[in-house]
């Protein structure tokens, strides 16, 4: 092999080898080990030559190849394995491992073994969460506060009804996540370079042997495609924007001018000069590292756009530490907002005090006044809105007097209420209450909705759970099968 120029290995090929170290050995090493069993049980490499390949493979210290560093004599970390197998065991048999496979379906393989963990690792963190909110919401079932619309007060809701709204929206995440999984992980070993091969291999063999769900179709395709890996960072940038408003929501909740929210003093941190300062910051790291990583996770987009659909470089060795870097930020940022939220706290009492404030409870007024009185909704509203006005130019003013001077301006005719009817009518508790619309604020709602949640939850760390199982039964599998060479 010709020497490479040490521009190209001072600006590529160090950094390839670098990040193959830190985000393939286990990955490289299990392939080695699967495909060497399935060679072996297929009748491809004798039984002798297996039971070397399997010695010479054990005698590879993983700890020691990390601490490796790349001087130009091997391509990659691939190449760097193989001469190790063959300084312990000799060419003529060391080389038979190679038998019926390529560096190209090696690293699509590798490549998805990697992703998978990131997307369980990702679905952990958003389970995280999400118990994190649904014992926050629980203690708030009954705290009203002005939800906004436009970034304005429009009506009143509950601090348990926004959560549970994230709640959903980090279930559905989690279903896309595990839709991810079943895409990524298929197996693309047996593809070789583009075309299979004319040996008897067993692709279901060392799909088992790998945890994978079975073998991927088209050979073709299980080299070329990137639609997996799209998927999965299609499905990371959906989670983020939704993470991102959210995050947005509580650091405007942290102003003293809202003064809803509060983080413990875990996570915040005092300015270097003023000393009545407790900066959210757990929260703006959250904000930052998500956007790091919705940045990192689009970029995978644009790095393959308008790749040829083939074996192609822009796919492989410099893309992947752009996924592996996008998945680990986005679990920091899932992570930082779970624990910051698992401490939190609201100042039920200042949301209770602005909750009606700016009439955002005439909504109500307009719908009771259309179930009592029978008017045209259109009609009630109207008066609700001349209501408004009147309260605005007479704030202090009686409440009925307000009334009546709508309700005579539009259908010209008084209707009767006392001063406690439509202070009750016009309560933030009231308005909640009366909204048992599926989905909606009142108690009884959202009592049920958080407790379908915890079922939820308990479902989706089931699958969780199982599928980790499932991938460390392979891997045990995996070294029964050597063993028994």
């Amino acid at each position: 092999m010709p020497a490479f120029a040490p521009e190209y290995v001072h600006l590529v090929l160090n950094d390839i080898f670098e990040d193959a170290k830190r985000l393939f050995l286990v990955q490289l090493r299990a392939i080695d080990y699967a495909h060497l069993v399935m060679l072996t049980e297929q009748g491809i490499v004798a039984p002798d030559a297996a039971r070397l390949i399997r010695t010479g493979l054990d005698r590879i210290d993983e700890d020691q190849v990390r601490t490796v560093t790349y001087d130009g004599t091997y391509e990659d970390l691939f190449f760097y394995l193989e001469q190790t197998l063959i300084d312990v065991c000799g060419h003529e048999i060391a080389g038979r491992l190679h038998t019926a496979r390529s560096r190209n379906d090696i690293d699509m393989t590798m490549y998805r073994m990697r992703l998978r963990e990131a997307l369980l690792d990702t679905a952990a963190a958003v389970e995280e969460l999400r118990a994190a909110l649904i014992t926050l919401a629980g203690r708030h079932i009954h705290t009203v506060y002005a939800a906004h619309t436009h970034t304005q007060p429009a009506q009143p809701s509950t601090v348990a009804h926004y959560l549970l709204a994230m709640i959903e929206q980090l279930e559905r995440d989690h279903q896309r996540l595990r839709a991810a999984y079943a895409s990524v992980n298929r197996n693309p070993l047996g593809a070789c370079a583009i075309t299979g091969t004319g040996f008897p291999i067993d692709r279901d063999r060392t799909s088992v042997l790998l945890g994978f769900d079975g073998p991927t179709g088209n050979t073709y395709g299980s080299i070329a495609t990137v639609d997996y890996l799209l998927e999965s960072t299609s499905t990371l940038s959906v989670l983020l924007v939704g993470l991102g408003r959210f995050v947005q929501d509580l650091m405007l909740w942290c102003t003293a001018e809202f003064g809803y929210l509060r983080l413990s003093d875990g996570y915040v941190q005092c300015s270097s000069i003023m000393p009545q300062k407790r900066n959210p910051v757990a929260l703006e790291h959250a904000r930052a590292l998500g956007s790091k990583a919705l940045g990192q996770a689009q970029g995978v987009s644009i790095a393959v756009h308008n790749t040829p659909f083939g074996d192609i470089v822009d796919t492989e060795d410099d893309l992947q530490p752009l996924v592996a870097n996008a998945f680990r930020d986005a679990i920091r940022a899932i992570r930082l907002v779970a624990g910051a939220m698992s401490q939190a706290t609201f100042d039920v009492d200042k949301m209770a005090s602005r909750a009606a404030e700016g009439g955002t409870t005439v909504t109500e007024l307009a719908d009771t006044l259309a179930r009592t009185h029978a008017l045209p909704f259109r009609i009630s509203h109207e008066i609700a809105a001349h209501f408004v006005a009147e309260r605005r130019r007479v704030p202090t003013g009686p409440l009925v007097d307000a009334l009546a001077s709508a309700t005579t301006a539009v259908i010209g005719r008084t209707l009767p209420y006392t001063e406690t009817e439509l202070q009750h009518v016009l309560s933030a508790a009231h308005f909640v209450e009366v909204r048992q619309t599926l989905g909606g604020p009142s108690p009884v709602r959202t009592t049920a909705a958080l407790a379908a949640a915890e079922q939820q939850l308990l479902t989706d760390r089931a699958w969780t759970t199982s599928t980790q199982t499932l991938l460390g039964d392979a891997a045990r599998g995996l070294r029964a099968a050597v063993e028994a060479l």
